[in-house]
C-alpha cells in the first residue's frame, strides 16, 4: 500500500461547502456537523432547497415583469427602429445557443463524474461486504467444526480408550483446547449485522445512482432539443413553434432551478461527511464494533495495535497443542487400539483445517485491505461525487441563464414576426409592381393587360390625335420609340417610351398630361375603354 493512500485528506471544496451557512426553517443557525438523523440539519438542507425555490420565483416574477413591459410599451413600427431589434433578437437567440451548449457539455462531465464516484463508492462498498462476509463465514465454520466434528471424534475415542486413563485425560485436554478455541472466535466482534447493513446501502445506493443519472441524461438531452427547436423556429420564422418552445423553456427553466436545489443541498451534506467520516462512522457503530477496532480499520498505521492479535495467538497456540496431541496419540495408541486410527486422523484433518482457516482469517482481519476499500470509498464520493455534483449545480445554473434569455428573445422575435405579416398583408394585391401581384398575374395569364398612357404618341396639343394603344409586348428597336412625336411637349422623353422592357419604376405624370386626358371627349373615352381611368 502506497503511503499517499495511508491517510485520508478531504479536497478543499469539501471545506468550502461545509462552511456553507447551516439554517433551519426557523432561520436558527446550527451545527454543521453530520448528523442526518437530526431534525435540524434536515432542516438545514431543505432551506437550501427553498434558496433555489426561491431563485425560481424570483427569475419567473422577472420573465412575468418583462413581458408585461413588452406587451404594454409598443413602440412605434419605425424602419430604423425594426432594425436594431431584429438585431437584438439574433444575437440573444445566439448567445442562448452558446450557453446551452456550454450548459449540456458541462452537465454530461458532471453526471459522467458523480457516476463515477458513486459506482467506486458502491464497489468499495462490495468489497467490504465479501471482507466481512468472509469473516464471518470462517470464524462460523470454525466454531461449528470444533463444536459438532471434534465433540463427535472425541466422544468415540473416549469409548475406546475407556481402559486407559492417560488416553482419556489427553482428550480431556484436548476438548479444553477445543472449548479455548470457541470463547476466542465468540470474543470476536460479530460482522452479520454490519454485513447486512453495507450489502443494503450498496443495492440502495446502486439503484438510486442509477434513475439519477437517467434522469439527467434526459434533461440534458430535452435542454438541447429545446434550444435547437428555438432555434429552428427563429430561423423559419414558426410563431407556433417559438410558443411550443417557450411554453417548454418556462418548464425546463423550473427543472433547472428544482435539480440545482437539490444539488446544492447533496454538495453540502456530502461535504459535511467528507469534511469528518471518522466522526460519524464511530457514532454509527457504537454499541455494535467496539471503538479501537473501528480506529484500527480507519488509520490502518503502525502506531495501532492489533486488537485480534490476542484472541488469534490464542487460536494458533491451541490447535498447536492439539496437534501435538494427536500426534503423540497416533503414534502410541494406534498400535494398542488399531480402532482409533480413523477417528485420530478424521481430528488431524480437522485440525489442518482448522488452521487454514486462521490463516485467512488473520488475513481478512488485517487492516489493510478494509481501510483500502474505506479509502476508495471516500476519494469516490469526496473527490468524484462531489465534484461531479458541483459541475451539475453548474449546469443548472448555466441551464437557467440560458433559457431565461431565450424566453425573453422569442416573445420579441414572435412580435416581430407578426408585425411583419401584418405589413405584408396591408400592401395593394392590384398594384402592377407588387410582387404578389406579379406571381398572382404569372399564374393567371388572361387577365387583361394594361395599356399605358405613356406609350400613344399624338400631335403638340392635339386633343383629336390619339392614337390607339401600342401592342403590350413589341420587338421594334428603341429608337422608332424615341423618334415619336412626344406627348404634349415636342422633346423625346424617356417616359414617352413604353414601359416594357425597360426595368424600371412607372413613369410620373405631368399637368399636362393630366389636363390633356380631363379634356378627353366622351366618344374617345368609349373607344379605349379603361385604360386612361384615373
Amino acid at each position: 500500500m502506497s503511503s499517499a493512500r495511508v491517510d485520508y485528506i478531504a479536497p478543499w471544496w469539501t471545506y468550502w461547502l461545509h462552511n456553507f451557512p447551516h439554517i433551519n426553517l426557523r432561520f436558527q443557525p446550527i451545527d454543521n456537523s453530520f448528523q442526518p438523523e437530526e431534525e435540524n440539519y434536515q432542516q438545514s438542507l431543505i432551506f437550501l432547497g427553498c434558496v433555489a425555490a426561491a431563485g425560481l420565483g424570483l427569475n419567473l416574477l422577472c420573465l412575468a415583469i418583462y413581458l408585461s413591459c413588452l406587451c404594454c410599451c409598443r413602440k412605434d413600427e419605425e424602419e430604423e427602429s425594426k432594425k436594431p431589434n431584429s438585431c437584438c433578437v439574433t444575437w440573444s437567440a445566439v448567445a442562448a445557443g452558446l450557453i446551452t451548449c456550454v450548459a449540456v457539455g458541462v452537465g454530461f462531465y458532471g453526471n459522467s463524474e458523480t457516476n463515477d464516484g458513486v459506482y467506486q463508492l458502491t464497489y468499495s462498498l462490495y468489497n467490504a461486504n465479501h471482507t466481512l462476509g468472509g469473516v464471518d463465514s470462517l470464524v462460523t465454520g470454525t466454531m461449528g467444526s470444533m463444536k459438532s466434528g471434534l465433540h463427535q471424534h472425541l466422544a468415540r475415542l473416549d469409548e475406546i480408550f475407556a481402559t486407559r486413563g492417560d488416553y482419556v485425560q489427553t482428550l480431556q485436554f484436548m476438548q479444553q483446547m477445543a472449548d479455548n478455541v470457541i470463547k476466542q472466535l465468540l470474543g470476536l466482534p460479530d460482522w452479520e449485522e454490519a454485513k447486512v447493513d453495507l450489502a443494503s446501502i450498496a443495492d440502495q445506493t446502486a439503484n438510486i445512482e442509477y434513475y439519477r443519472w437517467l434522469t439527467y441524461l434526459l434533461l440534458l438531452i430535452v435542454d438541447l432539443i429545446i434550444c435547437l427547436l428555438a432555434c429552428l423556429g427563429l430561423a423559419k420564422q414558426s410563431r407556433w413553434l417559438l410558443t411550443t418552445m417557450m411554453v417548454f423553456g418556462v418548464l425546463t427553466l423550473v427543472l433547472s432551478w428544482t435539480s440545482l436545489g437539490a444539488d446544492l443541498a447533496t454538495a453540502v451534506g456530502t461535504s459535511d461527511f467528507c469534511v469528518s467520516p471518522d466522526k460519524y462512522l464511530l457514532s454509527q457503530t457504537k454499541g455494535i464494533i467496539g471503538t479501537d477496532i473501528v480506529h484500527y480499520y480507519l488509520y490502518c498505521n503502525q502506531t495501532l495495535s492489533n486488537p485480534f492479535q490476542q484472541p488469534l495467538t490464542i487460536f494458533q497456540r491451541s490447535l498447536t497443542t492439539m496437534q501435538i496431541q494427536i500426534q503423540g496419540l497416533l503414534q502410541f495408541a494406534v498400535p494398542l487400539f488399531p480402532t482409533a486410527e480413523r477417528d485420530l486422523l478424521g481430528i488431524q484433518h480437522l485440525l489442518n483445517s482448522s488452521e487454514a482457516s486462521l490463516h485467512q482469517l488473520t488475513a481478512l482481519l488485517d487492516c489493510r485491505g478494509l481501510n483500502k476499500d474505506y479509502l476508495d470509498a471516500m476519494v469516490g464520493v469526496c473527490y468524484d461525487g462531489v465534484e461531479g455534483v458541483l459541475y451539475l449545480c453548474l449546469f443548472s445554473t448555466l441551464a437557467a441563464c440560458a433559457f431565461t434569455v431565450m424566453l425573453c428573445a422569442i416573445p420579441r422575435a414572435w412580435r416581430q414576426i407578426a408585425c411583419r405579416e401584418r405589413d405584408y398583408d396591408d400592401i395593394d394585391e392590384e398594384d402592377p409592381f407588387n410582387p404578389r401581384a406579379r406571381r398572382i398575374g404569372s399564374q393567371n395569364p388572361n387577365l387583361t393587360n394594361m395599356h399605358s398612357f405613356c406609350s400613344y404618341s399624338s400631335s403638340m396639343g392635339s386633343q383629336t390625335s390619339l392614337h390607339p394603344p401600342a401592342p403590350a409586348v413589341s420587338n421594334a428597336p428603341m429608337s422608332e420609340y424615341m423618334n415619336h412625336t412626344a406627348l404634349f411637349g415636342g422633346n423625346p422623353r424617356y417616359e414617352n417610351v413604353p414601359l416594357i422592357g425597360r426595368g424600371s419604376p412607372p413613369p410620373s405624370y405631368s399637368p399636362t398630361m393630366r389636363a390633356t386626358y380631363l379634356s378627353m371627349t366622351e366618344e374617345q373615352r368609349r373607344q379605349f375603354g379603361n385604360d386612361f381611368q384615373a
